[in-house]
């Protein structure tokens, strides 16, 4: 552990109470007159109405932000205007990652009976059929267990199979092996079936229908006439992306420099067919909105305000930016905040969130912040967020924000009407007073936190960000 870490660090736990995780207990609360009037000079600039407008340029202005996209380098080079704007230094990080295309076109027909009209999905993972698709004779082979093919003759033809017993990977498998020159798997409930092989093993293409669709095919097939079928993939597979970081620096004053890092996190991107209003454009604005505030007041303390791609593909932007930092950096690192669907109106309370489930320095330093901009804050214990990757280089970080979540999460109804401006505003003001009690010049070096907060009950374990 550095030495900066070791200081701040040192103060926070003198403060505070120790205790096991998620035992519930009081803390003393006592809140200075002068500690709320260095809030004040933070908090009251926050401003409800920009934090949304923020949100609307974002989810509405630009909607879907997936990484790797030009809709998410629109994302990036407004966030990045913004930064410019309060004065920051601002850096666009570039990192490649590879990531899984879905086809661009799926077709599978029935020659000779139009009414069969099937409109198949492809498999995740399946690989394409040449141009003009795979034409062959249907057969049908059962559930597709490996005994379903003994003795039945299916190379190059096309196979259908009843979903069931199984995993879906293991019928396609046993049909690629049998020699089949591509697979039909009909669903044995209502609905569309969409799902995934494995990205490694030996498959043909592979196509999902529907349980009317595959009933009907195989009523055809009982006929005991050949039945001959077309279909088609295109278009999928791994291909190689650009996501992009946004870096924007607030430098320390140049007389009162303790070498000391701070970082403010959130995602920019979007998963597919969300225009994420709260995952994560609510991060982002309120991110946005701490910067302008704290972007004119003097700090003994770096603050370097960060967006990060492809956060919804396993957190790639994040462990990017900090596989650069250098272990000099990372010495002088002493916290980060993380901000992760912070403005749902049907989201729970404000809670934080450590990969461990242990308090440190930003957990306790956002509680003592709370209890005079808010109210007394919990945490708990989640990672899979842009905290993460910060925690696994020893780093303290958190994640800000509401629990339990909001049923809209991944969803297309992920849209700024259900967004709450108050909710946001609160999460700015107890950040931006926790991480100004932090940076400010007036702090001294020990004196960080005297508020330890209280455990989550129930614990949040499993709660995705």
């Amino acid at each position: 552990m550095g030495k900066w870490k070791k200081a701040v660090l040192s103060g926070t736990i003198a403060t505070g109470v120790m205790m096991a995780p998620f035992a519930v207990y009081e803390a003393p609360v006592t809140v200075a007159a002068s500690s709320q009037a260095f809030d004040n000079k933070v908090v009251k600039k926050i401003d409800a109405e920009t934090i949304y407008q923020h949100v609307s340029d974002l989810s509405v202005g630009i909607g879907e932000r997936v990484a790797g996209t030009a809709a998410e380098k629109k994302a990036v080079d407004y966030i990045a205007a913004q930064y410019r704007s309060y004065g920051l230094d601002v850096d666009i990080q570039p990192f490649e990652f590879r990531t899984y295309q879905e086809a661009k076109e799926v077709s599978a027909q029935v020659a000779g009976h139009p009414e069969q009209n099937l409109k198949p999905t492809a498999f995740q993972y399946s690989p394409n059929t040449p141009d003009e698709g795979l034409t062959g004779e249907v057969v049908f082979a059962g559930l597709g267990q490996a005994s379903d093919f003994t003795g039945k003759d299916v190379k190059g033809k096309i196979v259908l199979i009843e979903r069931g017993t199984i995993p879906f990977v293991d019928k396609a498998a046993n049909a690629a092996n049998a020699g089949a020159k591509a697979v039909l798997i009909y669903n044995n409930i209502s609905g569309t079936l969409k799902s995934s092989l494995s990205s490694t093993g030996k498959f043909v293409p592979t196509l999902g229908v529907t349980k009317a669709e595959g009933e009907q095919l195989k009523a055809l097939l009982d006929e005991k006439e050949p039945v001959t079928a077309t279909v088609k993939i295109l278009g999928s597979g791994f291909v190689t992306k650009t996501s992009y970081n946004v870096i924007a620096t607030k430098k320390a004053h140049k007389n009162h420099d303790t070498g000391q890092i701070l970082y403010v996190g959130s995602h920019h991107d979007s998963v597919p067919g969300s225009p994420g209003a709260s995952d994560n454009a609510s991060g982002v604005a309120v991110n946005l909105e701490i910067a302008r505030v704290l972007s004119d007041q003097q700090t003994d303390t770096e603050i370097r305000f960060l967006t990060f791609g492809a956060e919804e593909l396993g957190l790639l932007g994040s462990y990017h930016y900090v596989s650069t930092l250098t272990e000099e950096e990372k010495d002088r690192s002493i916290g980060m905040f993380n901000f992760d669907m912070v403005g749902s109106k049907n989201a729970g309370e404000m809670i934080m969130f450590t990969v461990d489930g242990q308090r440190n320095v930003v957990t306790n330093t956002g509680a003592s912040a709370s209890t005079r901009v808010y109210k007394e804050l919990t945490y708990g214990k989640v990672g899979r967020s842009d905290h993460q990757p910060f925690h696994d280089s020893g780093i303290p970080s958190a994640a800000f924000s509401y629990a339990p979540l909001e049923p809209e999460y991944h969803q297309p109804t992920d849209t700024i009407d259900h967004i709450s401006k108050e909710k946001m505003e609160n999460m700015a003001k107890v950040v931006s007073a926790g991480i100004y009690q932090i940076a400010r010049k007036d702090t001294p070096a020990l004196e960080r936190s005297n508020v330890a907060p209280k455990p989550v009950e129930p614990p949040f374990e499993d709660r995705p960000l």
